[in-house]
């Protein structure tokens, strides 16, 4: 920039929090302003009053206009994202100019209370956040949770969907294709649509590994990111009802928000910040609107630990716990999930507050329940309400350094404008949906935009535990040779034998068994792909058995089998020391009465 082409502040040299102030502003502005105190240039501006240098800020431009107070701070921001939407806010925006200019007006008259506040609420080294350092903790963990999820779909595609599998990807595929016709692979966006074989989708999980250990590295991020949204969206509509989670569509729109990311933009930043407020504040918001009196007397986690689909060993602990201390925890609960999530769009000391407790509260989850990369997710997403100058603090010195190699250059003004546009489309489609599901009752269709970016999934509503399941029941699928004497098929993880509870498992998913909670909680009529397995059982199917911890029936597959529904309950302290029994369980009905393979069958 040329010499002639520089604006100039001047400021109170005199005044402490206005040199704070400027410091912050050199970093945001470089070289296109320059900073006076007007104790030395005042009279360079004679046509200024001296009371005007004194009462506030003035700027002056390159043409010799002067701007004072809000308005010279705001046009000190243009062209600096995302503080140059202040400038558009004041010029266009009914009110937000007298506001801006009154509340200036006061704290130049109570410089005081003005150096208190901005201490208290962003700290002494104030300074403009950066986010190098954060982006690239959080892609890197990111790349960890890709890979994890990856990793433990490969370990149980083909029993899933492969063509021995449960669900075969080829049968969908053709349904899809007879249902939506040509239009099917813009409905249905995957790349099966090449080759739907058992090597494809194992190649697809394998790519998913690979690519993830080259996001970790920070390797041609752009591309990786790319093609691992790609790979994912393809193997969340390949997975069917074994995919059809809200941690899936979680890892889709944070995965997608990355693609974006660059080297710290602080408008995709914001982005995932708006994702974490949805997220979490939806959880909260889902519990009330279904008006349970679980959550609304306080007793949700009376149920929780004991009902959850795959509790770990401290659930059972929890579930023990004093009811007032149960009580106090359902209400923390919905005041993290409620009131914390405005915190994200406070001042940064505040912010931090929120980040720890979301933090501390997903890591409660984790100690109690096994729910694959979910909360990983979550904590990982915490990251950008801190910025680089908090994180340098704690993060080891090898990876700061390693991190600081990687500073970006400022985004060119087309890349703002780009990612602006992203962000007016999704936060659109965004509140599009939280209000339609505010007010599901008046059915309405979602705009144009919704119904586009509808296929992708990067744009979703959250909200799990809604109604709390006060009961947990089990389905024991056993099998028989004479209709007599049955045994049971033992699964892997969820519970079946009444000392069973699995460890933390995290962040594997085995879907089957989380399937199967859901299954009990419907009818084996209703659940298709029930029926499939229980016929995949009866033929013997490696690929099917390989999902279980056992085959009861060593390779030779029963004649017969069935579903039976069980009641279970944690034991209570005195029954488990007596027992050692972490569960007891009771009969309740046949799920699924006796089948068998018949001819042509």
């Amino acid at each position: 920039m040329s010499i002639d082409s520089r604006r100039t502040l001047i400021f109170d040299g005199d005044c402490g929090i206005c040199r704070e102030y400027v410091k912050y502003w050199r970093e945001l502005t470089g070289d296109t302003v320059e900073y006076y105190p007007y104790q030395e240039k005042a009279a360079d501006y004679p046509h200024i009053p001296l009371q005007d240098f004194q009462q506030s800020i003035q700027l002056i431009g390159a043409d010799g206009s002067v701007k004072s107070g809000a308005e010279a701070t705001y046009e000190l921001c243009r062209g600096v994202a995302p503080y140059s939407l202040l400038r558009v806010l004041y010029r266009y925006l009914p009110g937000f100019r007298f506001a801006s200019e009154a509340g200036y007006r006061f704290f130049s008259t109570h410089r005081g209370l003005l150096a208190f506040l901005t201490h208290l609420l962003w700290g002494r080294d104030h300074r403009p956040s950066r986010y190098e350092l954060s982006t690239r903790i959080f892609l890197a963990a990111l790349g960890l949770i890709y890979l994890s999820a990856f990793f433990s779909f490969s370990l149980q595609s083909r029993g899933l969907i492969g063509a021995d599998g449960i669900l075969p990807l080829h049968f969908f595929i053709e349904r899809v294709s007879e249902s939506l016709g040509d239009a099917a692979w813009l409905q249905v966006p995957m790349v099966f649509w090449i080759n739907a074989s058992d090597p494809a989708i194992q190649l697809v999980a394998i790519c998913g590994c690979i690519l993830s250990l080259l996001l970790i590295f920070n390797i041609q991020r752009t591309v990786v990111l790319i093609l691992l949204f790609v790979l994912y969206l393809s193997l969340y509509y390949a997975g069917q009802v074994f995919m059809a989670f809200q941690w899936d569509l979680y890892l889709l729109e944070a995965g997608f928000l990355a693609i974006f990311l660059g080297k710290g933009s602080h408008i995709v930043v914001w982005l995932y910040r708006w994702l974490l407020f949805r997220f979490m504040f939806m959880g909260g918001l889902v519990k009330l609107a279904g008006r349970d009196p679980a959550w609304d007397g306080l007793t949700a986690l009376n149920y929780h630990f004991e009902t959850q689909p795959l509790p770990t060993p401290l659930a059972w602990h929890a579930h023990h716990l004093p009811e007032p201390v149960l009580m106090t925890l359902v209400a923390l609960t919905l005041f993290i999930e409620l009131v914390v999530p405005f915190l994200i769009f406070t001042p940064r000391r505040i912010r931090f507050i929120a980040a720890w407790l979301f933090i501390v509260f997903q890591c409660a989850i984790i100690l109690t329940g096994n729910y694959n990369f979910f909360n990983l997710l979550t904590v990982a997403i915490c990251l950008f309400l801190f910025d680089d100058a908090a994180l340098q603090r704690v993060i080891p010195g090898r990876l700061k350094s390693g991190t600081q190699a990687h500073t970006p250059t400022r985004a060119n003004r087309s890349g703002i404008v780009a990612r602006s546009v992203l962000a007016a489309i999704l936060v659109f489609a965004s509140v599009e949906q939280m209000t339609y599901f505010a007010f599901a009752d008046q059915p309405r269709e979602l705009s144009i935009i919704n119904r586009m970016l509808f296929p992708l999934n990067v744009v979703n509503n959250y909200g799990p535990f809604a109604i709390m399941t006060k009961t947990r029941h089990e389905i024991m699928v056993e099998g028989s040779n004479d209709g007599v004497n049955w045994r049971e098929y033992p699964f892997r993880y969820k519970p079946d034998a009444q000392d069973d509870l699995p460890g933390w498992i995290i962040p594997h998913q085995p879907r089957l068994d989380w399937q199967m909670w859901f299954a009990a909680l419907s009818s084996a009529e209703r659940e298709v792909w029930f029926r499939r397995f229980l016929y995949q059982l009866l033929e013997g199917r490696r690929r099917v058995l390989d999902l279980l911890q056992a085959d009861p029936f060593a390779g030779s597959p029963p004649v017969y089998i069935r579903a039976l529904l069980y009641r279970y309950e944690f034991t209570s302290p005195v029954e488990r020391s007596a027992s050692g029994h972490v569960w007891k369980r009771e009969y309740v009905r046949v799920y699924q009465p006796v089948l068998r393979l018949r001819s042509g069958s």
